[in-house]
């Protein structure tokens, strides 16, 4: 079966590694800790008041939500080598450097997950990665901004990150 950006995340093995590792940590170790947060505030008295308590549910939820995150991404996930694709030319889980208006940037055309934090990442379908998806080397592209205004960006490079 292929794997589209759409469908489901292209990870490295490095990527699917961190990730596993996080997961692990939270259902064990952030789990863990949680709970204990939360009956130390139970132990202050009224719930209805208790500003740690509410302050530590809060954060079981968002601990339960990542984890859930995680899970499904590492199921649905294709791991290992960069997605074929023509070299010179963007496509997703590229490293791309563009010229806009004489400064040049260089980000990661795809998901954070993906990234190991040395990069921005755009999605593809933000509006610079869905203008710069397919571009050739050496091409210039121009889309519009949220904010209405027109920005031409030159592709410099495109190569696959690893």
């Amino acid at each position: 079966m292929a794997t589209t950006p759409e469908t489901n995340t292209w990870l490295t093995q490095e990527a699917a590694d961190r990730l596993s590792a996080e997961l692990a940590y939270l259902e064990n170790e952030g789990r863990s800790e949680i709970i204990k947060k939360i009956e130390a505030a139970r132990q202050e008295g009224d719930l209805k008041e208790n500003g740690g308590y509410h302050a530590a549910k809060d954060e079981q939820g968002k601990i339960e939500a990542r984890i859930r995150q995680l899970k499904h991404m590492l199921e649905h996930a294709h791991i290992g080598e960069p997605p074929a694709g023509e070299s010179g030319v963007v496509g997703f889980g590229m490293k791309v450097t563009v010229d806009i208006g004489g400064d040049q940037m260089q980000f990661l055309l795809g998901s954070r997950e993906i990234s190991s934090g040395d990069l921005d990442v755009y999605s593809e379908k933000s509006p610079l990665g869905s203008a710069v998806m397919g571009v050739k080397v050496g091409e210039t592209v121009t889309y519009t901004a949220p904010n209405g205004k027109a920005i031409t960006v030159a592709i410099l490079e495109a190569e696959f990150y690893a």
